[in-house]
């Protein structure tokens, strides 16, 4: 019996171990290379500059907004952070440090409006700005382009303003062509024919006026 029992809790142990080495072979994700690292964190810090500025153009004060807005940057600290550390760890550091910092002092924004404090609130958002503009800093150095930049709003249009505005373009573009008056054509002046008044005159005391023809006269032949 006690062989058994010590094989048993020998068999035992080596279970344990092969499960734990096979847990941790399964979670630990493969570590990326600076390329990728900055691809994936840029698309991250995009998505959230684009919901911070929406979120800041929407018109809203107080610290409802600002507690929104802290969210935002520290998710975005923590799926940076869930990235895992690059292959080429040069100048990281000094990003994650940077990055940690940001949502340090963010979790006290959102901490000072969840209990509506107006003067906590006013101290940990200076304190934010602060550490965003450092991890944009830091951001920078290392290689990131959208990290590096602030929020902002993506812009958009009214269907009615964009109609008008192109309706506009093309009246300025399109210039009205001249239109020339119609010209009468004038009347031609009437002429006369030639001789009218000879002719028809001529011709009525030729026929018509009762004049007698050459070698003839009124006693030219009689009896006698």
């Amino acid at each position: 019996m006690p062989v058994v029992a010590l094989l048993v809790g020998c068999g035992g142990g080596g279970e344990d171990e092969s499960t734990e080495s096979t847990a941790a072979s399964a979670v630990a994700p493969a570590a990326l290379s600076k390329a990728e690292l900055i691809e994936r964190g840029d698309a991250i810090c995009a998505e959230v500059n684009a919901a911070v500025g929406t979120t800041a153009a929407s018109g809203e004060e107080g610290g409802s907004t600002a507690g929104q807005v802290a969210g935002l940057y520290s998710g975005m600290v923590a799926s940076l952070e869930n990235l895992g550390t690059p292959e080429e760890t040069d100048g990281y550091a000094e990003f994650s440090a940077a990055a940690d910092e940001l949502a340090a002092a963010e979790d006290e924004v959102k901490l000072a409006a969840e209990r509506e404090d107006a003067a906590g609130l006013e101290a940990a958002e200076s304190n934010a700005s602060s550490a965003l503009t450092a991890f944009q800093n830091a951001a920078s150095e290392y290689g990131f382009q959208e990290c590096s930049e602030g929020p902002s709003a993506p812009v958009t249009t009214a269907p009615g303003e964009a109609g008008e505005a192109e309706a506009g373009e093309e009246a300025e573009s399109v210039e009205p062509e001249a239109i020339e008056p119609e010209v009468e054509p004038e009347a031609a002046p009437e002429v006369a024919p030639e001789g009218g008044g000879v002719e028809g005159g001529g011709t009525g005391s030729g026929e018509s006026g009762g004049g007698a023809p050459e070698g003839d006269s009124s006693g030219g032949i009689g009896p006698g």
